[in-house]
């Protein structure tokens, strides 16, 4: 009977520990080594409608990457792109949209989760960077990310060198780049997606094809969303569409 006892428990045991796995999964987590923060530094800042925001520099520079995550994720999803990019000379912005609190490194940011408004929070966002000495600006936003990027870089005033999407929507719960707020924007545009993610890439050449020039679409072939096209099979030539439209567009 005590045999069947501990076999019993050890049978619990092993499906607590696969449903903890199952939830970190959903929930985005990673397994993978934890990133080199150690060259950045915890930056707070006002959204452009007031609201506090937390987020991390890395590097230093006169030209500025932002980088604005997808949802479910948190800047931490950015954390190993922004590290890669500030090595080769940028200062990068990660940050929280509004009621995003991952916890740990960053705080949390403050407000009510309300995508249709993030936008502002990337204009906050511009605001840091060209207080911080910022003289170029290129926005790169991953789905929710990516719409709320190319909606505040069609606001008038907002003067940026270049916005790269991955896996971006046209619309996503009241945040929408329809072709009236995309012809406002004159700087270089990237549309990421991949082959398997059928609606991203049907939403990248949609934005593609009523944007003006210059523009590039490239749907690469992975299934993978947002920032997971970083890290799935096709990462490295993802990385390297951004390196290059970061150099042709806003070279250090």
């Amino acid at each position: 009977m005590r045999g069947t006892a501990r076999v019993a428990t050890r049978i619990r045991l092993l499906g607590i520990g696969l449903a903890c796995a199952l939830a970190l999964s959903a929930c985005g987590g990673t397994s993978g080594p934890e990133p080199d923060l150690s060259g950045s530094r915890a930056v707070t800042f006002p959204s452009r409608d007031g609201v506090e925001l937390q987020g991390r520099l890395f590097g230093q520079g006169s030209t500025a990457v932002v980088l604005s995550h997808m949802l479910p994720a948190d800047q931490r999803s950015w954390f190993d792109l922004a590290g890669r990019l500030a090595d080769e000379g940028y200062v990068v912005l990660t940050y929280d949209f509004r009621g995003y609190c991952p916890g740990g490194e960053g705080g949390c940011s403050q407000g009510e989760r309300d995508i249709s408004a993030i936008w502002q929070d990337v204009l906050g966002a511009i605001d840091l960077v060209r207080e911080r000495g910022a003289d170029r600006v290129v926005l790169i936003g991953a789905s929710m990310g990516g719409t709320a990027s190319l909606v505040a870089a069609g606001q008038p005033g907002t003067d940026v060198e270049a916005v790269i999407t991955l896996s971006a929507p046209t619309a996503i719960e009241g945040l929408v780049a329809d072709g009236q707020l995309l012809q406002a924007i004159s700087a270089g545009k990237l549309f990421v997606a991949g082959v398997g993610d059928f609606g991203a890439a049907q939403a990248a050449q949609e934005l593609y094809s009523i944007s003006p020039p210059p523009k590039r679409v490239e749907i690469v072939p992975a299934d993978d969303h947002g920032t997971d096209l970083l890290t799935g099979p096709r990462g490295e030539v993802v990385k390297r569409l951004i390196e290059t439209t970061l150099e042709q567009y806003a070279p250090v």
